[in-house]
């Protein structure tokens, strides 16, 4: 049978309040928490963006799942806010989790889906019996400068 055998997740630590971001859009605060539904939203360190946090996440779904990182065989990120506009987060990725170097990596754009676009090629994969385990992962931070559309 194929499915999920484990998943992680990683939120960065720092707030901001949304009474800061309407301050700095020249909104109105209540205005966005009624249409935002939140209070608050996550904010990457300094040292933090979507590779760090996708490193997090993948590292807790092997804890989790107790998986020998050599036994994955493919590593995808869904991304809109890659840090290099040429390099595959996936590759770094791969290579902080110490997997093997036989891994298959890529990174797919595909607006607010690109992360579950991950999954269901890991489980194509999986079913297949092409790999053993793989990871479907989905992480991104804010690009949004006040006034972008």
């Amino acid at each position: 049978m194929t499915g999920i055998v484990g998943y992680g997740c990683y939120v960065p630590k720092r707030r901001i309040k949304v009474e800061e971001i309407a301050a700095q859009w020249g909104e109105n605060a209540e205005t966005l928490k009624n249409g935002l539904l939140v209070r608050e939203k996550t904010v990457p360190a300094k040292d933090e963006d979507s590779v760090t946090i996708a490193y997090e996440a993948a590292r807790n779904a092997l804890k989790r799942a107790e998986i020998d990182p050599q036994e994955i065989g493919a590593v995808y990120i869904g991304s809109e806010s890659k840090p290099y506009a040429v390099k595959p987060s996936a590759t770094i990725v791969a290579d902080a989790l110490g997997i093997t170097p036989a891994v298959h990596v890529a990174d797919y754009e595909f607006a607010c889906k690109a992360g579950s676009e991950t999954v269901f090629v890991v489980y194509g994969l999986v079913k297949s019996g092409e790999i053993k385990y793989g990871l479907g992962i989905g992480s991104d931070t804010s690009q949004g400068a006040p006034k972008d559309p």
